[in-house]
């Protein structure tokens, strides 16, 4: 099954499923094509009878995702692409545990914060990129973050652009918990262990009951979201500038657009 992915690596062992973005080089950011094969491996492993638990995480020891590759982002794609990997992972039926090592940047943050649970090494760093590259940030997955750690934090995350250390993502909920990075893999171990020996069709239902909560927002998606709040974002060079500042690492300057 393998052999068919390029940019993730999946495999199946003793009832778990993981999905790894083999993107190291990059820090584990993704483009619309590494969404699209984590996308399917999501749906092997919801129709394998044999996995009871899937594992989100990044190759190498450095990221579990930096987010959205900015060349891939700016390069247009952004209008019509179907942002929904979280929601895949919200709905699936089996436990999804994200397994962060490192850096979960901007959409590498969301995507773990849509898991059902998140193990992170000490080393891990959580936060949000896009109002500070120009990256268009709205529906389910900012919504949804105020689910899980609430307004206030939520807006700060998302408004400041604040970069968040282990502990203090496990002080606000963000997390489930923090080990050594050499403690990381038996950590998740010990999580899918304990998943593996519960009720398959009642933690359905807990995902199920879970979701209901979830409703008024889960049909927001960013394409609406840009059409209706900033119809010009991707045209009137505000992007470009978000791009350019991150690339030549200086700050970017966007008082042309306020």
């Amino acid at each position: 099954m393998s052999a068919d992915f390029t940019d993730i690596l999946y495999s199946v062992t003793e009832g778990v499923a993981r999905i790894t973005i083999n993107r190291p080089e990059s820090l584990n950011s993704f483009t619309g094509h590494t969404m699209i094969e984590m996308s399917q491996a999501i749906d092997l492993a919801i129709a394998d009878r044999s996995v009871g638990v899937l594992v989100l995480t990044g190759a190498g020891d450095r990221a579990f995702s930096s987010g959205g590759d900015i060349r891939w982002e700016t390069a247009g794609n952004l209008q019509d692409f179907d942002f929904s990997l979280g929601l895949q992972v919200i709905n699936c039926p089996k436990p999804v545990i994200a397994r962060v090592n490192g850096y979960a940047i901007g959409g590498g943050n969301h995507l773990a914060y849509c898991c059902d649970l998140t193990i992170a090494s000490e080393n891990a760093t959580f936060g949000q990129n896009g109002p500070r590259v120009g990256s268009p940030a709205g529906g389910y997955f900012v919504a949804h973050l105020a689910g899980v750690i609430g307004h206030k934090r939520a807006r700060e995350m998302w408004m400041l652009c604040r970069r968040y250390n282990a502990q203090q993502a496990l002080a606000w909920g963000l997390v489930n918990a923090v080990v050594p990075l050499d403690k990381l893999d038996a950590e998740v171990d010990r999580w899918c262990r304990e998943i593996l020996t519960l009720s398959p069709s009642v933690l359905k239902m807990v995902k199920a009951s879970l979701r209901k909560t979830m409703e008024p927002y889960l049909n927001c998606n960013v394409s609406d979201l840009i059409r209706e709040a900033a119809p010009d974002l991707l045209t009137n060079g505000e992007q470009a500038e978000g791009r350019d500042a991150f690339l030549e690492k200086r700050a970017p300057d966007f008082s042309a657009w306020r």
